[in-house]
């Protein structure tokens, strides 16, 4: 697989691709490329729809020079916990946006939730975000409440009495129960529509018939999301608790013979 940065041919041919309704995984196989990096470079200028090579060039050509310019002074990579690459966590949190983006997030929620989802504590400040991400307490709060909207983040006072934004550990059961509950509405209301519209209609079968679906992907959902949190999930380690000094028979046994 080739590595080195995209060229503007490679770019050009995204945007054929895209213009004949490709998939990103079959525009990464005609370039040997991972699907990632077409999807990054895709969701990073203008996304499927507004694509546009030779702009998507000039402006990769902008970032790399603005990396080449001398860093601010005292400006240094945050120290990694863990021994881990910083470059690597970065690429990996740009990656991770894109994917959450393409599910439906926009893109400033999605950088908040992922920023918070790679924290080893799961909770960050409003300050802290904001510092993070370098955009402002404004743009944290209102992404805050979209996320917490979609039951994707809580609030929680700490010590201090400071508000901390909180990626709890269960959060894909949460957000399938959220699911769960609003195909239950959604099956609710389909099934007024039938006897609103009368029952045997084109339209009141049609709504029937939608109506029984998501009922059935909804019960199905949520039995698996039950199992899968009862089965599947896992806790970091505890480290091990050192071992006893080995005793002598002295000591094992005082006052022997």
């Amino acid at each position: 697989m080739p590595g080195g940065r995209l060229t503007q041919k490679d770019r050009q041919q995204i945007a054929l691709g895209l213009a004949d309704g490709l998939a990103y995984a079959e525009i990464a196989r005609g370039l040997d490329r991972p699907t990632s990096t077409i999807t990054r470079e895709v969701m990073r200028n203008g996304g499927p729809t507004g694509y546009r090579a030779d702009l998507a060039h000039r402006a990769t050509e902008q970032r790399a020079h603005r990396r080449r310019a001398p860093a601010p002074r005292g400006s240094r990579p945050v120290p990694q916990p863990h021994g881990r690459d910083a470059e690597a966590v970065r690429a990996y949190e740009e990656a991770f946006t894109t994917v959450m983006m393409q599910s439906g997030l926009p893109k400033m929620m999605a950088r908040v939730m992922v920023a918070l989802m790679i924290t080893d504590t799961g909770s960050m400040t409003a300050a802290e975000l904001a510092r993070r991400l370098e955009v402002s307490p404004a743009t944290i709060s209102k992404s805050i409440t979209f996320l917490e909207s979609q039951s994707l983040v809580r609030r929680q006072r700490d010590e201090g009495r400071r508000e901390r934004y909180v990626i709890d550990d269960d959060l894909w059961y949460q957000s399938m129960e959220a699911s769960v509950h609003s195909l239950a509405q959604q099956v609710e209301i389909a099934r007024e529509g039938v006897g609103v519209l009368g029952p045997g209609t084109p339209a009141a079968v049609r709504l029937e018939n939608v109506a029984r679906f998501l009922d059935f992907v909804g019960e199905s959902l949520g039995r698996a999301a039950e199992q899968a949190r009862a089965l599947l999930n896992t806790r970091p380690e505890a480290p091990a608790a050192p071992a006893a000094a080995p005793q002598d028979d002295e000591e094992a046994h005082p006052g022997g013979t």
